[in-house]
């Protein structure tokens, strides 16, 4: 369950106005710029960095909640995360974002973040990691 935010999205994708199928081709067949060692560091730090991020009303971290569903490097090291909420309704919905975003831009390495906030699929208790089912006594 974790692991889909850990490993999903690390190569990097040429931009959709790049020159079209030819473009893409072209930038499957380069060589990802950052090395696999600094973007398995990277990804790694990336999540020590998110687990500091915690709800303000449930006392666990947004990455064993399950609440991130996707990491993604680039290779110019910006740094792409869909993440969700609770609920619609979730009163920190304003703040979460910026939180997670600043996490990440503190990590050695990282250029910059961005925070998207998907509601496919909703997130249900079952994405819970055990580590949060035990903080939570939700077992």
């Amino acid at each position: 369950m974790m692991d889909e935010a850990k490993t999903a999205g690390t190569k990097s994708a040429p931009p959709a106005d790049a020159g079209g199928a030819a473009a893409a081709a072209d930038a499957a067949e380069r060589p990802p710029t950052i090395p696999v060692d600094e973007r398995a560091r990277l990804t790694d730090e990336i999540v020590v960095a998110l687990k500091t991020v915690y709800d303000p009303e449930i006392p666990a971290d947004l990455y064993e909640l399950g609440l991130i569903y996707k990491v993604g490097i680039d290779d110019d090291r910006m740094v792409t995360i869909d993440m969700t909420l609770t609920t619609p309704n979730c009163p920190s919905a304003a703040e979460l974002p910026g939180e997670v975003r600043n996490a990440v831009v503190g990590v050695s390495g990282v250029r910059e973040a961005k925070v998207n906030i998907v509601w496919d699929p909703p997130w249900d208790p079952s994405r819970m990691s055990d580590e949060a089912r035990t903080v939570l006594d939700m077992w």
